[in-house]
């Protein structure tokens, strides 16, 4: 068995110091006490999945049909697509390399005429399964995409285009449950109170990883692992304050009273790195509230160490840093003992050995100049390991909002822009909405041309 491991020993630099450490010991138990009610009413059920039993009976039933396409076309935004993203890229990497002749998932993540019209001249209708996924039913973005897809496939497969659809959405309310009812369509729920950035171990993830031949259970396995100890009757304090859950929370809300209002997320595991996106919306999303959080800024190594880590070094002091590390990964290649003598140090050494030094030597540079700094080292880069990543900051996540005092768990503010979509394109019932819009179409503008 591989051992995770969270290294603390520059946690507490610049303006922090070990005494910090304890600074919000004295909420812990309330919190704790907050966690278990919230996690027994069902409020929280990424950490303890009470809705397992019936996804893995469900998607089991499914993955015959699902295993019988070539590609998946999914539709969905934010959390309903960066979770899936994250995880093709970690276990399904060979999507992305040449000459690749198995199966491919397509994420249309954005509003984008021109790619989703070359989509849809490209992908063969008869092979191509589309799952459009929208909590509420009721995404303006996603929902646009299914109605153009929708119109694809019937021109293609005309009456069996049914055959080809999934829609993952609420289990009773909601247009796309409304299609799940008139069509017929093959479906599955998503959660009660699980909200797009926490959904990953729901439906939303793990139809399109069950999709590639992910090992999606192993997933939920880890995820599981990491909340076990603070879903037992009896959790209290201790339990709390040993967990790294809190300390992480602890540790991120002391960084922004000292104003480190940038969190980097910072990944020395290639394959993972798109992790940091996923990691991005669920900490500015759950955070970001009442004036209050902090920036999160995700980071890929090495790469960004030759593009953005110059101001992570020499700009301002207002950056933390949660590093992820991980020391059994591929090492590749033996350099050749011919090389040059000004690389002779490289001869007969792995090429993936580059990397862990690179890790190194960014991590001493970082605390070098007193950036606050957690390293999160997994063993194995495995859907375990993986799941136990997951599960670790989105209850970090959740503990650093209620140490806030927020709600990490809503997201009013992006629902205020929707709204403004919706009025200008002229759906009924933002007659508010609509007055603001007026106003600001009718400012004179203050155009340069470049």
């Amino acid at each position: 068995m591989t051992t995770n491991t969270i290294d603390w020993t520059g946690a507490w630099a610049g303006r922090l110091s070990e005494k910090d450490e304890q600074r919000h010991a004295d909420k812990c138990k309330a919190l704790a006490e907050h966690l278990y009610k919230e996690i027994d009413e069902n409020r929280l059920p990424f950490i303890n999945l009470p809705y397992r039993e019936e996804l893995e009976k469900e998607l089991l039933g499914h993955s015959p049909w699902l295993q019988s396409f070539d590609h998946m076309l999914l539709l969905g935004i934010g959390g309903s697509s960066l979770g899936g993203r994250a995880l093709q890229r970690a276990f399904y990497p060979e999507q992305d390399m040449p000459n690749h002749t198995g199966k491919h998932l397509w994420i249309s993540d954005n509003v984008d005429a021109g790619i989703s019209e070359e989509w849809l001249k490209r992908l063969p209708a008869e092979k191509t399964v589309v799952v459009v996924i929208s909590k509420s039913g009721g995404t303006i973005e996603t929902i646009a995409q299914y109605f153009i897809v929708r119109e694809w496939l019937k021109e293609h497969l005309g009456e069996a285009w049914t055959d080809h659809v999934m829609l993952i959405t609420d289990a009773h309310n909601g247009y796309l449950r409304d299609e799940v009812n008139k069509l017929g369509v093959r479906s599955m729920p998503v959660p009660d109170n699980l909200g797009g950035r926490y959904s990953v171990l729901s439906a939303v993830g793990l139809v399109p990883a069950a999709f590639l031949g992910i090992d999606w259970k192993a997933l939920l396995d880890g995820a599981m692992s990491v909340g076990e100890s603070l879903c037992k009757r009896g959790c209290g304090e201790r339990t709390m304050l040993e967990h790294p859950a809190w300390k992480i929370a602890s540790w991120a809300k002391t960084l922004m009273e000292e104003n480190y209002n940038i969190l980097l997320f910072f990944t020395y595991v290639p394959t993972w790195a798109s992790f940091g996106d996923w990691f991005a919306q669920l900490w500015a999303e759950s955070l970001g509230k009442d004036g209050k959080g902090s920036t999160p800024l995700p980071a890929k190594g090495v790469t960004d160490q030759h593009s953005t880590q110059q101001l992570y070094l020499g700009g301002p002091r207002d950056k933390g840093c949660l590093y992820l590390t991980c020391p059994n990964q591929p090492q590749g290649m033996t350099f050749a003992d011919d090389l040059p003598e000004k690389w002779s140090y490289l001869r007969g050494e792995k090429f993936g050995t580059l990397l862990q030094a690179e890790a190194l030597g960014s991590r001493m540079a970082l605390g070098q100049t007193d950036t606050p700094l957690v390293e999160i080292r997994v063993g194995e880069t495995t859907e375990t390991e993986a799941g136990r990543l997951i599960a670790l900051l989105e209850i970090a996540t959740v503990l650093t909002g209620w140490l806030l005092e927020i709600n990490p768990l809503n997201q009013p503010h992006v629902e205020l822009g929707k709204r403004l979509a919706n009025a200008r394109l002229g759906a009924s019932g933002y007659d508010e909405e609509s007055k603001q819009l007026e106003h600001f179409l009718g400012r004179e503008p203050d155009i340069q041309e470049f």
